[in-house]
Parts: structure tokens; sequence; C-alpha cells
């Protein structure tokens, strides 16, 4: 729902908000008096193409900005979440259009692309009239009204549900067969690597064993020279540590019978004593074990040479090395077993093809079933609505199946699909006797179209979703029984809809739930459009003048109050 709209600096547009009500709200005004450039403004923040001529003149940008109430709108969070901009209740789009040409757009004041607020407007407006944004115009949106006004949107998730399988099978079935095919390309490569890393061996930790026994081995002649002379100096020569530390301890174990403050030093003699006795046997077991091994010293240098060449070719690591050696390993498993694979995954496949095609065909019965109830439906109220002679047609296409795309089979045949299902819609209409139904996107704009789109809406009113649907030139080429006729219609609608309303006829601005009037004045020496909300006596007063002209007369108030409903 439209809650309000700000426009500034655009076309005859000095400066106005307007505030919009639920129901059924009607504009009208004198022709020039600019209600119409109310409704361009409003198609700006719905993604239409902009130009610097609707700029005010003497303003540097004109902008416009609509506030709405979205809440429980689906479609609109989801847009705006994949856009990283926060959903609230309240959607809050503004356009900037530059004298010199540049547009930008906003979301709850985050700046958006053009393409982005043409998608947020594609799902809040239905615009009829000398404009683009017209839902019933897109294709794409066809097979969408179809299925809601069928009731058929639980089938529809079925079969989108059931295509999902199908395609993911695929996906199974096309990755195997992609490592099939680059297995085959590279097996030779991976059977050299595998034998490469299979001969070497390689274990996790092995290195930093390697090299510290490497580096014993390298220094093995002076380990055995440097423990030889500690050995010596410790204990071994006619001077060593230890005969001084025995010598020591007598001396001081001899002054402690005379002074007994030398026998802690005596104690500490005796520890230092014991502690070069250990120091020499680790040297002397260490000394009696050192290896002069030439053999070994080669084997290791080859050994880590071979290691750190793998290193380099499969990771850095030796444990990114064995990770490959083992991815190489399941690739072959694997490869012993594709052809049985790919076989379980084809029959899979052909089973998932034959449940998508009776969801398919079921889904596509209950369309044309609802298809031909809405074709009737609608050529009625166009009649009503002053269309006579009317074809209307639901044409329901099954297209043969492409290379590469999903299909499914009704009877011998193979067909393509789409997540709603093996059906392409698209309504055709004549509004002439003797005329084939042509693509709806084809008929011409103006008044009519916007009566053909009212007889749709009319008729798919519970289930199309769009909040606000917006008339403009929908009274071109009618009056009387058939303007009654629209403006019931549009009453009717607005219970499900908000709907806005650009009229010239009484029969339609009478039902109005809220009735706007916009105005030309002069203001500065320059014409300026206004547009205010009427008061129920204003409303009449207008009504009137649209019946009798611009002299009111006491007999058109008292009409005007009879087409009201207020005159008993």
């Amino acid at each position: 729902m439209l809650r309000s709209l700000y426009v500034k600096n655009y076309a005859l547009i000095d400066e106005v908000e307007v505030e919009f009500k639920s129901g059924l709200n009607i504009i009208t005004g004198e022709t020039g008096a600019g209600k119409s450039i109310l409704i361009d403004a409003l198609s700006l923040i719905l993604g239409e193409r902009a130009s610097s001529e609707v700029v005010r003149k003497g303003a540097d940008r004109a902008i416009v900005k609509g506030v709405f109430y979205v809440s429980g709108n689906k479609k609109i969070k989801k847009i705006l979440e994949d856009n990283g901009i926060e959903f609230s209740d309240e959607l809050i789009l503004r356009r900037e259009v530059s004298a010199k040409g540049q547009s930008r757009c906003f979301a709850n004041d985050t700046p958006i692309s053009l393409a982005v607020m043409k998608e947020i407007g594609n799902h809040l407006v239905d615009l009829h009239g000398q404009h683009e944004h017209q839902s019933l115009l897109r294709v794409e949106t066809h097979i969408e009204l179809l299925d809601d006004f069928g009731g058929l949107i639980g089938m529809v998730e079925e079969f989108r549900n059931e295509i999902r399988k199908l395609e993911s099978l695929y996906r199974q079935r096309d990755e195997l067969m992609q490592k099939e095919k680059l297995l085959k390309e590279k097996k030779e490569l991976y059977e050299f690597q595998l034998r490469e890393i299979e001969t070497i061996n390689p274990q996790v930790g092995e290195i930093d064993e390697l090299e510290s026994e490497l580096k014993l081995l390298e220094n093995a002649e002076k380990l055995y020279e440097a423990t030889s002379q500690l050995y010596s100096l410790l204990y071994g020569s006619e001077r060593s540590i230890h005969d001084m530390l025995v010598v020591i301890r007598n001396q001081l174990e001899d002054l402690a019978t005379i002074d007994k403050r030398f026998q802690p030093y005596v104690e500490e003699a005796r520890s230092a004593q014991a502690i070069v006795d250990e120091i020499t046997n680790f040297i002397q077991s260490y000394n009696s074990r050192i290896e002069f091994n030439p053999e070994r010293l080669e084997f290791i240098r080859e050994r880590l040479h071979a290691l750190n060449r793998l290193k380099k070719k499969y990771g850095g690591t030796i444990e990114s090395v064995i990770e490959y050696r083992d991815k190489i390993k399941r690739e072959f498993e694997l490869a012993e077993n594709f052809e049985e694979e790919i076989k379980k995954i084809e029959k899979r496949i052909e089973e998932q093809i034959k449940i998508c095609s009776e969801i398919g065909e079921r889904l596509s019965s209950k369309r044309r079933d609802v298809a031909e109830t809405v074709s009737a439906a609608i050529v009625g109220t166009l009649a009503e609505l002053g269309i006579e002679n009317a074809q209307f047609e639901v044409k329901i296409e099954n297209r043969p199946k492409r290379e590469g795309r999903c299909y499914v089979r009704l009877g011998n045949e193979s067909y393509e699909v789409t997540n709603r299902g093996i059906d392409f819609v698209e309504f055709y209409i004549s509004t002439n006797i003797g005329e084939d139904p042509k693509p709806l996107v084809k008929v011409a704009s103006g008044g009519e179209v916007s009566r053909i789109m009212l007889a749709l809406k009319s008729v798919l009113a519970k289930s199309e979703r769009l909040p606000l649907l917006v008339f403009d030139e929908i009274d071109t080429g009618i009056s009387g029984r058939i303007a009654q006729k629209v403006g019931q219609s549009l009453k009717n609608l607005s219970k499900y809809h908000q709907i806005i309303v650009i009229t010239h006829l009484p029969q339609i601005a009478s039902l109005a739930d809220t009735h706007f009037v916009v105005e030309k004045v002069i203001q500065d020496g320059r014409a300026v459009t206004k547009i205010r909300e009427l008061g129920i006596e204003e409303r009449i007063k207008e009504i009137a003048k649209l019946m009798s002209g611009e002299e009111v007369t006491q007999a058109s108030i008292e009409s005007a109050k009879e087409l009201m409903g207020l005159k008993k």
C-alpha cells in the first residue's frame, strides 16, 4: 500500500505531498491541470526511464519519494535482504533526477541500482495507462496469475521440489562424468606421481628425526674430540678436577675439626665432587657411543634430498604429500566404479523424470481447465465494461526439449520444463469481430487496454498479489452505463487492492473512498500544479462540476448526491 507520495521540482509541480488511503482513491481535475504528471512522477520510483526534461525550470534536481507499507511482502523482503537493505514494515523509495540528466535511486536511504528499483516496483505497483509498468504486459507473470487463480500453487511447489531433485541428479552425473574424463586424461601422470611418492614412502615427523641424526653424524669427530678432552679435564689427567676436589674436600674436613664454620663447605665440596662425577660418567658413556658411519651419513643425506623434493612438488610439507597420495588413491578407487556409479545415477534420473512427468502432466491438465474458466469470465467482464465481442485465450504451449535442459516425457515426446512445470503460458486477446486474438502485450495502449486490465484484475482480483493498482485514462471513450460498470468494477476491486484512478467521469468519481482534486494555479508568475484531498461537501461540488461543467447548479448538486448514494 502507498501511504504517501512526495514530489518536488517535477514538471509543473513545485512541491506536493499526498497521503493516500486504502480502498478506492480517485483523482480528478481539469484537463491540463497535471493529473497525469503525478502518476508520471510515481512511475519514476517504480524504475521507469527518467529525463532531465522533467526537472522544473530553475531547479537543480527533481525529487520523488514514496512511502509504502510492505508488511508480509516476502518478495520485497527477499529483494531488500539480497541487496543488504534491512527490511521493515515501511519501505521508502526515493529517486532524484538532476537537471543534467543524472539519476540516483534509494531504498530506505540506501543507494540502489535502477534495475533493483524496477524489481522492487514490479512487486509493489501495477500502473495502467501510458506506462510500461504493467505486470499483465509481462508474459512471465501470466502463468503465475493463472496458477494463483486456480489454486495451483501447491502443485507448482510439488513440481518445483521434484525438478530440483532431478537437476541435482543431473549435476551429480555430470560431475562424475567430468571426473572420469579428467582422470583418463591424467591417468599416466597420476600413476607416475603415485609410484614416486610410494617408492619414497614418506612418514610424518621423519624429516625432523633425520635432520637431528644428520647433525650428529656430521659432527661425530668434533663430538668425540671434545668429550675426550672434557673427560681428561674432569677425571683422566694427573691434576683432574675430580682429584683437586678430593684434595679440597679433605682439607675442609680437617679445618672443620678445628672450626665448625667450615662444615657447610665440606658438604658443598662433596656435592661439587658428585656433580663432576655425574658429568664425567655421562661424557664417558656418550663418548663410547659416538658413531662414525659414512654409509649411514650418505643414506640420510640422500633420503632428506628425496623427501624435500617431494615436499617441493606436492604442497610444501610431508603431511600435504601424504594427503595428495591418499587423494590419488581415492581417485583410482573411484575410477574403478565410475561406470557403475554413472549407471546408478542414470537409473535414478529416469525414475525422477517419470515422477516429474506425472506431476507436470497433472498440473498442465489442471491449468487447461482453469484457463477455460478464466477466459469465459474475462470475456463476460469485458462485455460489461463496454468491450463486446471480445475473444480472450489463455494459450498454453509445451515446447520440445532443448539440449542441456531438464525435460519430462509425455507419451513418446520429450518437453522442456521450468520450475513451474511443462507449460508456457501467454494471454491472447481480440477486441474486434473478425480479428484473430493477438498477444496481450501487443494490444494498443490507452483507455481500452486499461479496461482490459481492469477486466483481468477483476477476474483475478483475489489471487493477484500486487498491493497497489493505478489506472490512468481508464474512462477514455466510455460514458453512461458502461462508466457505471467500470466504476463498480473498480470499487469491487478496491476490496482486495489499494486503487488509484484518474478519471473525468462522475460515475467513477462518485464511488471514491478518498477523493483528490488536481488544480493548476499561478504562483509567482508561473503555473504550478497542486493537489488536495476533498471533504464531503467539496466532493459533492467536484462531482457536480464533472456532471454539468464549470457552472455548478442545484440540480447537478442533487444529482451528485444521488450518484454518491447520499440521497435517499
